[in-house]
């Protein structure tokens, strides 16, 4: 439900969609850390279509259903949560926004929605659990068994209870963009690089000076069960080692250790879908990794329906793409379990840290809940593929490319 505007802070009121919180960002953060967050791979195309597949379906709404008692509400491994998004693993968030891992984690919590952290955080994940218990941990995994055990053993001590594991990254992607901005891993302080940041003073004292002066050198924290490299040293590539050796049979290993939820995130494909299941994990995400990865990579929506019926007893999540409640219904109603959206809350974090993602959260629960009235549902469970229809080719509007 809406809450009222006295209850949102003053500086917040003009953010009404989540759109609106990019548009800051990229006055606010330099152009190399906006792009980072913002671009993809090559010519941005896979980002593109995961977007504009949501653009490709209409909804049939119902009337006169009495929707008084709505509510979103939903459950997945067994919790029940507000609302049926969750915050998606997001990788140097903290040199995005200060501190920010613990801020979304916080938020989360607060909204009772789950959180990823991501293996290539630069806050220990021991602390993101202290913040948020029910946060969940993302790893990116070499094929290599002995520092698997190790790091799974390190995320059970910590208290985590959903452990995904990132299948679709066995090298990286190939972000040109980055190249361009004078962006990269490790960070490099050049000319360029200093007259950006100098440039954006806001993002350069508060968020980099803040961290510096507060916490010391930031250190990829949870690359493995040990303290990874500092974030500008030339020995994080020798975290990248062997992650292309990764298979199913590490994913078996792993399900046999960990005694956790266990959830395979980039999946695809319905034949990885069946693997997965045969193995015995919790959920997948479909995700073509915000199409950071492999360009022209289909859109996670399309692909949907036919992994929802490969998968059974398999919990099903979605990322990529969703921007409003009708995207998620969307979602809901192709078979998704639930979905999870990264840039965004990232982007409401540089605004205005806990809070902007709170309000961003919020945004995004009361567009489902008006949603949800307008198409005539109580609950989440109401909604079916029955709701959704394929818009004809010929009324499709041309995507815009990226940059645009």
């Amino acid at each position: 439900m809406a809450r009222p505007e006295k209850n949102i802070p003053r500086r917040l009121r003009r953010y009404l969609a989540l759109d609106d919180f990019e548009r800051t960002c990229k006055r606010r953060l330099p152009h190399m850390i906006y792009g980072y967050v913002s671009g993809a791979a090559e010519t941005g195309s896979a980002m593109r279509g995961a977007r504009d597949a949501f653009a490709q379906l209409s909804l049939v709404p119902r009337t006169l259903m009495n929707v008084s008692t709505r509510h979103q509400t939903t459950s997945l491994f067994g919790k029940s949560y507000s609302s049926p998004f969750g915050v998606a693993p997001l990788g140097g968030a903290a040199m995005v926004a200060y501190r920010a891992d613990l801020a979304l984690a916080d938020a989360a919590g607060r909204t009772n929605v789950p959180a990823i952290l991501s293996a290539s955080s630069l806050i220990k994940l021991e602390d993101v659990a202290r913040q948020n218990p029910d946060a969940w941990f993302q790893a990116y995994l070499a094929g290599d068994k002995a520092r698997i055990a190790a790091m799974i053993d390190r995320v059970a001590a910590a208290g985590f209870q959903t452990l995904v594991v990132t299948a679709d990254t066995p090298v990286p992607g190939n972000r040109e963009h980055n190249e361009r901005s004078g962006f990269g891993m490790p960070l490099r302080i050049t000319p360029r690089v200093a007259l950006d940041s100098a440039l954006h003073p806001g993002w350069l004292l508060g968020t980099v000076a803040q961290t510096f002066l507060r916490h010391g050198v930031p250190h990829f924290e949870n690359m493995d069960a040990h303290r990874g490299p500092p974030m500008m040293s030339q020995s994080f590539v020798r975290n990248m080692n062997s992650r292309d050796q990764l298979a199913w049979e590490h994913i078996d290993f792993i399900r046999d250790r960990w005694e956790g939820k266990l959830v395979v995130k980039g999946i695809l494909s319905a034949s990885d879908a069946k693997a997965a299941k045969a193995i015995g994990v919790d959920g997948v995400i479909v995700s073509n990794h915000g199409g950071r990865q492999l360009d022209y990579s289909v859109a996670p929506l399309l692909v949907l329906p036919e992994i929802v019926a490969e998968a059974g007893s398999l919990s099903v999540m979605l990322d990529g793409g969703i921007r409003r409640g009708t995207d998620v219904l969307k979602a809901l109603a192709l078979g998704a379990d639930f979905v999870f959206l990264g840039r965004s809350f990232l982007y409401a974090a540089v605004v205005a840290g806990r809070e902007g993602i709170l309000h961003a959260m919020h945004l995004l629960s009361q567009e489902i809940d008006r949603d949800m009235a307008l198409l005539g549902l109580r609950s989440l469970s109401e909604i079916s593929s029955e709701m959704v229809r394929p818009i004809p080719f010929t009324a499709r509007k041309e995507p815009a490319h990226q940059g645009e």
